[in-house]
């Protein structure tokens, strides 16, 4: 696939066979880290509309959980793809990528690099969010504490990888993990197991997807309706497969964007 061509209006999204709303959680439906009325509302009405709307998110397995349960949505795809969670009226249901024996050598394996990373970078920390997750490794380099440097950034990116785990940065964090799933491997998982859809001509035609940051670029090169919120802007250059329409807004307040063009 070529790298796509930057659109920085969304007022020309092809929206006419849209039924699948793919969105990433953190400062794209948040705003300053909180999730704002404006996104929140757009969720339900998107919902109320008839979009099956799903959460895209690095954001550990305790949120998903919650998630699944209380909002407007068909399920939830956590920690960068390691798990789906969805709701029903049969209860709560959660698939892995990972059985749990390989999960729990992996999470000593990567006990051992979150003490380097600790110990090699300074001024970084583990995510607050860490004892919620059962997969992945989230070092905070922005979130709850002053912001480190692209370069400090991409110390922690190297560890990860110096030990053959991958390492995705998010607006927020550096999660790292072992395995080969991301978010793009697990989101056509659910909708497989979800929705039944195969298709490849028919999930690309009917899936749109919006983000913000460089662990969406699996999700920016395969689906054709990809969408950033305005602060993807400071990312681009990092990015071989941008998004191919970008909103006038930044995180939720672009959602909201996004979501009244669909729904016009």
């Amino acid at each position: 696939m070529t790298q796509s061509k930057i659109n920085p209006s969304i007022n020309d999204l092809k929206k006419q066979n849209i039924k699948y709303v793919l969105c990433d959680i953190d400062d794209t439906l948040t705003l300053e880290g909180k999730l704002i009325s404006e996104a929140y509302d757009s969720l339900w009405r998107l919902s109320n509309a008839g979009f099956k709307v799903v959460p895209i998110t690095g954001r550990p397995a305790g949120w998903c959980e919650m998630i699944a349960r209380f909002w407007p949505v068909e399920g939830v795809v956590g920690e960068n793809g390691a798990f789906y969670f969805y709701y029903d009226k049969n209860g709560m249901h959660r698939k892995y990528s990972q059985s749990e024996i390989i999960r729990i050598e992996n999470s000593k394996k990567l006990s051992q690099i979150q003490n380097e990373i600790l110990t090699k970078v300074p001024g970084t920390a583990l995510a607050s969010d860490q004892f919620c997750r059962s997969v992945d490794l989230a070092i905070d380099f922005c979130e709850d504490v002053p912001a480190l440097s692209e370069n400090e950034i991409q110390k922690i990116v190297q560890i990860f990888k110096n030990h053959g785990a991958e390492a995705k940065v998010s607006s927020i964090h550096v999660n790292g993990w072992f395995g080969q799933h991301d978010k793009l491997t697990t989101t056509l998982d659910f909708l497989k197991d979800r929705f039944h859809l195969t298709d490849t001509k028919k999930i690309k035609d009917e899936v749109i997807f919006i983000g913000d940051s460089p662990n969406d670029e699996p999700m920016f090169e395969y689906f054709p309706q990809s969408v950033g919120v305005k602060n993807i802007e400071k990312f681009l250059n990092q990015l071989t497969y941008k998004p191919k329409y970008i909103c006038n807004r930044e995180g939720g307040l672009g959602f909201s964007e996004m979501s009244d063009q669909l729904l016009k």
